[in-house]
């Protein structure tokens, strides 16, 4: 008697056989995602990572780095990442074995001005960020951007962070020169940017502390941005973040290009976002808080 075979029976057969390939690489990709989350956890480090401002490349902030490492007993080792307009990333410099707070430096060769550009960076910064997440498994970091490196920040914080924020947290920013309205002085006649930056502010994680620097050559300008368009950051961090702090940069050093190198800024940098240092350092010129709201 001749036996008919099922066709139900070898579709089922295919349907387990298909399962059990894909499963596979689904279980080892699992395994691998478990370690990485496990080792995240588990690290001690905690970078700060800069973004320059527009036309700045990653040597922008060699001097700042360098009055860092010459007033404490930890050292910062620096990596700096370019990414292309293709957005391919090159590597200089490394991050010490011991280091547990190196200083990463993130430019782009694609460095010009305008809002269109400052959505572009942000997105690269996404891609090199993402590739730090992946190589050095950091489950927190500091943020510091100067003039259009701040704007690159909060546009990120507002579009991609959110992906990031059960692996790891951005503890504080801070921002100098940072032209939240661009040139404009006048508050009421708000920038597109601005407009959509304020539009997007509930994206902003809630347990972030920001600090926003602004020049003080003049009362109403660090000579190239507006201290009413600094101070415009408020409207995009006040009663969304957990604190934001404004303060003015006056004395030597304290117009626009220079405010890296500026000695208030350099202890602000030291009393805001890094770690306690070893040894006492020497104290530079009273900052002169502006406004301060905090928010529990």
């Amino acid at each position: 008697m001749r036996l008919h075979k099922n066709p139900n029976l070898k579709w089922l057969t295919l349907l387990i056989t298909l399962m059990v390939v894909l499963a596979i690489p689904s279980y080892f990709w699992m395994k691998r995602d478990n370690k990485a989350r496990a080792e995240r956890s588990r690290s001690l480090l905690s970078p700060v990572i800069m973004v320059p401002g527009s036309s700045a490349t990653t040597e922008r902030f060699n001097d700042l780095i360098d009055q860092l490492n010459k007033t404490t007993m930890n050292q910062h080792s620096v990596l700096k990442v370019t990414v292309s307009r293709e957005a391919k990333l090159s590597y200089s410099g490394s991050i010490g074995k011991n280091d547990l707070e190196p200083i990463i430096i993130i430019g782009f060769a694609n460095n010009k001005d305008g809002y269109a550009n400052i959505k572009k960076q942000a997105y690269w910064l996404d891609i090199a960020f993402d590739s730090l997440m992946q190589n050095y498994k950091f489950n927190n970091f500091k943020a510091f951007g100067h003039s259009n490196g701040g704007l690159i920040w909060t546009y990120w914080l507002e579009h991609y962070y959110a992906q990031y924020a059960s692996d790891t947290k951005m503890k504080r920013l801070m921002t100098l020169g940072t032209p939240y309205n661009f040139t404009e002085s006048n508050i009421k006649n708000r920038t597109q940017m601005l407009a959509d930056f304020i539009k997007k502010r509930s994206a902003l994680p809630k347990n972030l502390k920001v600090y926003s620097l602004s020049g003080g050559k003049s009362y109403e300008s660090d000579g190239i941005v507006p201290e009413t368009s600094v101070a415009a950051g408020k409207f995009i961090f006040q009663n969304q973040v957990k604190s934001y702090t404004a303060m003015t940069v006056t004395g030597e050093k304290a117009d626009h290009s220079d405010l890296p190198q500026n000695k208030q800024v350099i202890q602000a940098i030291r009393e805001y976002l890094l770690r306690k240092p070893d040894r006492p350092v020497k104290p530079g010129k009273q900052l002169k808080p502006r406004r301060k709201d905090r928010n529990t």
